[in-house]
């Protein structure tokens, strides 16, 4: 069975996005891009919303082309583009860059996939991240905690209808002040 891991860059009261989906003030530093970088490295599968997607869709397929770009930007767009990703989205037409579009039912093919062989994958957008959650499939949680408060947005967690019990795995500070956080599903 596949592992399934949720992680974003999160502020201090919890969002990944301030109000109007600003996520301005989550500009990583350069350690945070190779954390990032690294991650994407060892996934084998990134599972994508279509909100999400669209983001990540209109900047990192060309970013290591633009000027000023620094080496860890340049290392995650390459990986970025390299990592085979599926879309689950009634409402994205088309994909592209190693990309699949699934507009159908997110929970099952997420479970179908889980099952299958394979390396590790991982979840990004809140929507998609909060049904898997929800449905209990997320196998850990990683947060690049900012030091700031934004007051109100997009939260990282979903409402839930139980608890999850987690363990914490990994916790340590990068120079710039995000607090890194490594927590697995206790099961």
């Amino acid at each position: 069975m596949r592992k399934l891991t949720y992680g974003m860059n999160v502020s201090l009261d919890g969002y990944i996005a301030a109000p109007g989906d600003d996520i301005g003030w989550s500009t990583p530093s350069d350690e945070l891009f190779r954390f990032w970088s690294d991650q994407v490295q060892a996934t084998d599968l990134s599972l994508y919303g279509g909100r999400l997607w669209r983001t990540m869709s209109s900047y990192w397929p060309t970013a290591d082309q633009q000027p000023g770009i620094t080496p860890a930007e340049t290392e995650f767009a390459r990986r970025w583009r390299d990592t085979a990703k599926v879309v689950f989205s009634s409402t994205v037409d088309a994909v592209d860059w190693n990309t699949r579009l699934v507009p159908g039912d997110a929970v099952a093919e997420i479970a179908r996939l889980k099952a299958e062989d394979g390396g590790p994958m991982d979840i990004g957008g809140a929507t998609l991240a909060g049904a898997a959650m929800r449905a209990g499939l997320i196998d850990e949680y990683v947060l690049a905690t900012a030091p700031v408060l934004v007051g109100g947005g997009t939260p990282f967690f979903t409402a839930l209808d139980s608890w999850v019990n987690l363990n914490l795995v990994e916790t340590r500070t990068l120079p710039c002040g995000v607090v890194l956080s490594r927590y697995e599903t206790r099961r």
